[in-house]
């Protein structure tokens, strides 16, 4: 086999090579498998079609892979949940079971499930693939729902083309309402959506969608696969909600949890057929160490087809535009990246990675972007895998983007031990724009993991208890204005270094007050910190619409022109100034972090001609001390013949320039 890109382009993976090619190796022969199935491998993957509950012409079928079982029924509603001869499935072989219904017995709404035995005893359990699973209100107990409207979901809008850039706006539907309640698909569609278009963010990021028991969980321990989650509405009203996205031209991508499942064995996978190894490794290796929760054995053909017909079922049945893979590092490697410091290239190779779980992450990202080429997706890796955001035909593993999540720690390290004086602004530089040159990132300066409790916002960290005592604009308060202006620069030079795209948790563009801490018995079943208060960004007496002001129009100034398709380059790079001055683009960008020091005539060498002021950090309608009129369009002047602007730039603050090609 020749020497695949991946290698070619670093030096450094040579002495990898033949791991690297026995991984790519891998991949083929396990596609090929697919392939030679039916023909095609998207034609393959069709698990969700088969398994799980289906109306036909004449019947109702639903079919069970429960290799262990002894008899299967499905009980409801329609049986008084009684199993009865009629309702009993019958082994069709290699684990397979099959039940068929009367057309008129399943009415929409009704409640199921199956009743699984092994061994003296039966087991309530819910259908594998189910596509609708509710609770009851008052026993708190999990159901399976018929799910068959009248009508089905007529879409009105298409699906936007490729995103190029994804300015990411990552969201929780429940706790995207202000109320003390769990939100609605409907509420965001008319509430959240329109907020996120004036913003200018480009994608959406669901959260939480795929059905999960604890709602505190944040949706990281699913139960069912293929339901959306009842909590918020209807499998329709989410349609809805994507619809209206894409008629805003914003792509939805879907937060799919692949690396995990949760232990519930009533409402989920765990133990369906009562062996712990149908789904998930067998023993101690099927137990996640810290997230309490169960490992897939990604070895299985029928683990790997469940897993692959989910990715083709979000994408065809709902239209998402793609997915952020999570928990990547704790899929690809046998000790989950848990207290690892990733040093060195040997230990991407040394054998402590699950070679299965990168094949199903490869085939993954490869029966994505064959059900839909404008399809989006992306890792969230923290152990820098070479290759994990690299094409496929290349050795790579297909995503076509990883999170920069360095970046996130990165600015709290910095926040927290580093006195403002100490910033380093080549530290930061490099900090913000260190990653492979062969992968496309998504950059960040917070995320939802930032923001839950035990942890801190960046606008917590800066200002703490002020937040509730300072931030009226007639309030005057050297830590909170201090507060304000980091928070926007942060913002702004983590946007502008990224290196292909960006991301913002809900409600931290505008410094969001509060943490994120669920309802649980710890703070009396509590919503009020489950939510989010925009009525404080509306609140133009309050500073938190400043930030939202200012995060509307860095954004918007980069969804609107090629930044992102352009490397940065460093123009000056003063640390005892702690100025930083840049262009990416047809942008320049410039930052003091300096607290104290403002600077009169501060040079540097560019194009000639006038420069349009298109951000100052520093304007008035963006909280700061307008020490600058950005209606005066800065010029260039012409000295030893090199063309220089000179700028007064103030501590504390950023500029972006423009030239003036009028």
């Amino acid at each position: 086999m020749p020497t695949l890109n991946l290698i070619k382009n670093d030096p450094y993976l040579v002495p990898f090579e033949k791991t690297i090619t026995y991984r790519y190796s891998n991949s083929i022969l396990k596609l090929n498998d697919f392939i030679s199935k039916n023909g095609s491998f998207v034609d393959s993957i069709n698990g969700h079609l088969y398994y799980g509950l289906h109306k036909h012409d004449n019947s109702w079928v639903i079919r069970e892979w429960a290799p262990n079982a002894s008899s299967i029924y499905i009980v409801g509603d329609f049986s008084d949940w009684i199993p009865k001869e009629e309702f009993k499935f019958t082994n069709i072989g290699s684990g397979n079971w099959k039940c068929s219904i009367p057309l008129d017995v399943l009415k929409h709404e009704m409640l199921y499930k199956l009743l699984i035995s092994w061994g003296p005893d039966s087991h309530e359990r819910i259908p594998a693939y189910c596509r609708r699973v509710v609770q009851d209100e008052e026993t708190k107990i999990y159901s399976a729902q018929v799910w068959d409207p009248p009508t089905s979901y007529h879409w009105l809008n298409k699906q936007p083309k490729k995103v190029v850039n994804p300015l990411i706006y990552e969201a929780h539907i429940g706790m995207a309402t202000s109320e003390l309640k769990v939100g609605s698909y409907i509420e965001f569609k008319e509430n959240v959506l329109p907020r996120i278009a004036s913003l200018g963010y480009n994608t959406i990021q669901l959260m939480a969608i795929q059905e999960h028991p604890y709602y505190g969980s944040f949706g990281y321990q699913v139960s069912n696969f293929f339901a959306p989650s009842s909590r918020f509405g209807t499998p329709e009203e989410l349609k809805e909600l994507i619809d209206e996205a894409h008629k805003l031209g914003i792509a939805v991508i879907l937060d799919i949890v692949h690396s995990h499942a949760v232990k519930n064995e009533i409402e989920g996978l765990a133990k369906f057929d009562g062996t712990d190894y149908q789904y998930f490794h067998k023993g101690e290796k099927g137990d996640h160490p810290v997230w309490d929760s169960r490992c897939f054995n990604y070895s299985k053909d029928e683990v790997i087809n469940f897993l692959l017909s989910n990715c083709k079922y979000w994408l065809e049945e709902f239209k998402f535009d793609g997915f952020r893979f999570d928990g990547v590092t704790s899929m690809i490697y046998n000790h989950h990246g848990l207290e690892i410091d990733f040093v060195d290239y040997g230990m991407y190779y040394n054998g402590e990675q699950n070679e299965d779980a990168l094949t199903y992450l490869t085939l993954a990202n490869i029966l994505t972007h064959e059900v839909n080429p404008d399809a989006i997706t992306i890792a969230e890796d923290v152990s820098g895998m070479p290759g994990i955001a690299s094409p496929f035909k290349d050795g790579g593993y297909g995503f076509d983007f990883r999170m920069s999540m360095g970046v996130a720690d990165y600015w709290i390290k910095t926040i927290k031990e580093k006195k403002d004086e100490a910033w380093h602004v080549g530290d930061i530089y490099y900090q913000l724009t260190n990653k492979r040159a062969d992968e496309r990132t998504i950059s960040y300066a917070e995320s939802h993991d930032q923001a839950m409790v035990g942890d801190q916002t960046i606008i917590f960290r800066l200002i703490g208890e002020q937040m509730y005592s300072s931030m009226q604009v007639k309030d005057e308060s050297l830590v909170v204005e201090r507060g304000i202006a980091l928070h926007k620069m942060i913002r702004l030079i983590s946007l502008a270094t990224a290196g292909d795209g960006y991301l913002n948790f809900m409600g931290n563009e505008f410094g969001h007050p509060e943490w994120i801490d669920f309802p649980r018995e710890g703070n009396n079943w509590s919503y009020q910190y489950a939510r989010r208060q925009w009525e404080l960004s509306d609140n133009k007496s309050l500073r938190y619409y400043f930030l939202k002001e200012f995060d509307k129009a860095m954004i918007y100034l980069i969804n609107n022109s090629n930044t992102l398709s352009k490397k940065p380059s460093i123009m000056i790079q003063n640390v005892d100034d702690q100025v930083l001055i840049f262009e990416r683009g047809d942008l320049i960008f410039i930052f003091n972090f300096n607290p104290s020091k403002s600077f009169t005539d501060y040079g540097f060498e560019t194009k000639p001609g006038k420069y349009l002021v298109m951000i100052n950090s520093d304007n008035a309608k963006f909280g700061g001390n307008n020490r600058n009129d950005d209606n005066v369009m800065p010029l260039t002047n012409f000295e030893n013949n090199k063309h220089f602007l000179k700028l007064y730039i103030p501590s504390r603050s950023a500029m972006v320039l423009k030239p003036d090609n009028n």
